[in-house]
């Protein structure tokens, strides 16, 4: 059966999810992604509906004999890279789902008379994160048959050297020819995958580091649009050990080359340099220039950006350049949108003299509907920490705050603020902030109103402390409890402004049951 006439089986925000799992080797990234916004606009939507629907029975004709018909679930009339991508999905998301209706998926997939490896290993995997623990390896008969076929192969790889013999040892064709496949391999750009560096002593040094990060049900941030997994840099174990914190991630890893690009995207900078100065329109090949980006380690990305001085990039230039850097065949990683978010927006959102162009607010929006999470540590978080932050900064922040950023992402803000200086501009966007009504734990309300109460003699004539703090006693009276009451009586004692009485009287208002 052809994909599009298994598509035509599903209505409305199921065939949108079945698209984007159709949609190449990042269609589970997108799948989520797709999930969350729908999840979003429908809280009562339900997966496991769109799980049962492609196990249902369906009537097919073999290629091999039109007359004959036979029954499959309909999952197995759709080509194994969809299959691939819904059960790395379902293994993002498994944890929403009821255990018997991703078993019974994980059986309808087993009845394909030829699975592809990839599908068999994501099957096996899942039956193990489903605690249905299997005795069977994730990989095939055949790539154990390699292994082992490899591995006697690999005599003496336990002294010094071993493997760099192993590997240099071994020619299939002419000296010459193997000469030149080793400079040209040298000169193109590292493919995806895992890659390992040998020293001299046969040491593993390279570090293989995939992550894939969701946000689902109003969890734990694991940002999926951020969501792409990445390989690290191959050059030392730098990168990996900035990868633990969100704010290491920006950083370059520490033993990136950055004297030198490859020739191959030191041909690519050099176009996109000459598209950026240029005053002509943009095309298809215009995007194209950007998947450049796609294949670099952080220190490369860095890198560019200074070869390209996006920070002094001309206003004007903004809404074509974000338009190619959010098409759909680019999809950077954390570390990649941080890197060029902070090198693009962060200059000229701190150096503001006057309210922000459209230009710049658009570019700011835009970047940030498809990458919160780098937004959020590349430019957000450290114009919080700007000790001279002014209105005109609160201002585009609020901006971000009410129309691009989701409830997850106002909690990350509003926990940034508790790491930083308290100013009139900052009281503005936690005010903003409050006013967006982000879902505040236990444990995060007090967190915030012990802020309130060790901040609050600061702001004792400041009438935008008094309005944040009315919205705190009307809005979230609910979270307020008895030690909260205590403890904002005492600060509210000590406020100065016309807006004290009614203060008073709100905090008087709240009763606890």
């Amino acid at each position: 059966m052809e994909p599009g006439v298994s598509v035509s089986r599903f209505d409305g925000q199921w065939k949108l999810l079945v698209r984007s799992l159709l949609c190449g080797s990042s269609g589970a990234l997108t799948a989520v992604r797709v999930f969350r916004r729908q999840q979003r606009a429908n809280p009562e939507m339900s997966l496991s509906v769109f799980i049962e629907t492609l196990c249902q029975d369906e009537i097919t004709c073999p290629e091999t004999d039109a007359k004959l018909l036979t029954v499959k679930p309909l999952v197995c009339l759709f080509p194994a890279l969809f299959k691939q991508n819904l059960l790395s999905f379902i293994y993002l998301v498994h944890s929403v789902l009821p255990r018997t209706t991703v078993l019974r998926l994980l059986k309808c997939l087993s009845q394909d008379p030829h699975p592809s490896p990839w599908v068999t290993a994501l099957i096996r995997q899942l039956y193990r994160a489903l605690g249905a623990h299997t005795e069977e390896p994730l990989y095939t008969p055949v790539c154990s048959q390699r292994l082992q076929e490899l591995s006697q192969r690999l005599v003496g790889f336990g002294e010094p050297g071993g493997w760099a013999k192993c590997f240099s040892g071994h020619t299939v064709e002419s000296e010459s020819q193997g000469a030149s496949g080793l400079l040209e391999l040298g000169t193109q750009r590292k493919r995806k995958g895992s890659f390992v560096s040998l020293d001299a002593d046969g040491e593993e040094t390279g570090q293989q580091s995939k992550r894939m990060k969701m946000d689902i049900c109003g969890g734990e941030c694991v940002d999926a649009e951020e969501q792409s997994t990445k390989e690290e840099t191959p050059e030392g174990s730098g990168s990996d050990a900035a990868a633990e914190t969100p704010t290491g991630e920006l950083q370059p890893a520490a033993d990136s080359p950055r004297d030198a690009l490859p020739e191959q995207m030191k041909v690519s900078v050099l176009q996109i340099k000459e598209l950026l100065e240029s005053q002509t329109e943009w095309d298809q090949s215009s995007t194209e220039l950007f998947k450049v980006l796609n294949h670099c380690d952080p220190g490369q990305v860095e890198l560019i950006c200074t070869m390209l001085s996006l920070p002094d990039l001309p206003e004007q230039t903004l809404p074509k350049l974000c338009s190619s850097l959010l098409a759909p065949s680019l999809d950077f990683s954390f570390s990649t949108a941080a890197t060029l978010i902070k090198s693009l927006l962060l200059h000229k959102v701190l150096s503001l003299s006057e309210p922000a162009s459209r230009c710049l607010v658009s570019a700011v929006a835009s970047l940030c509907s498809r990458y919160p999470r780098p937004m959020c540590h590349a430019v957000i978080g450290p114009v919080l920490e700007e000790k001279n932050i002014g209105n005109l900064q609160a201002e585009l922040l609020n901006r971000l705050i009410e129309g691009c950023l989701d409830s997850h992402y106002r909690q990350m803000v509003l926990q940034m603020t508790f790491k930083t200086a308290w100013s009139e501009a900052v009281l503005s966007v936690i005010h903003s902030l409050l006013d967006s009504k982000p879902d505040l734990n236990e444990e995060l309300f007090t967190q915030f109103t012990e802020q309130l109460v060790t901040k609050g003699p600061q702001f004792t004539k400041s009438v935008k402390f008094a309005k944040m703090m009315l919205t705190v006693l009307t809005k979230y009276s609910s979270h307020v409890t008895a030690a909260h009451k205590h403890s904002l009586h005492d600060g509210l004692m000590v406020n100065e402004t016309f807006l004290k009485k009614s203060l008073q009287a709100a905090l008087k208002r709240i009763t606890h049951t």
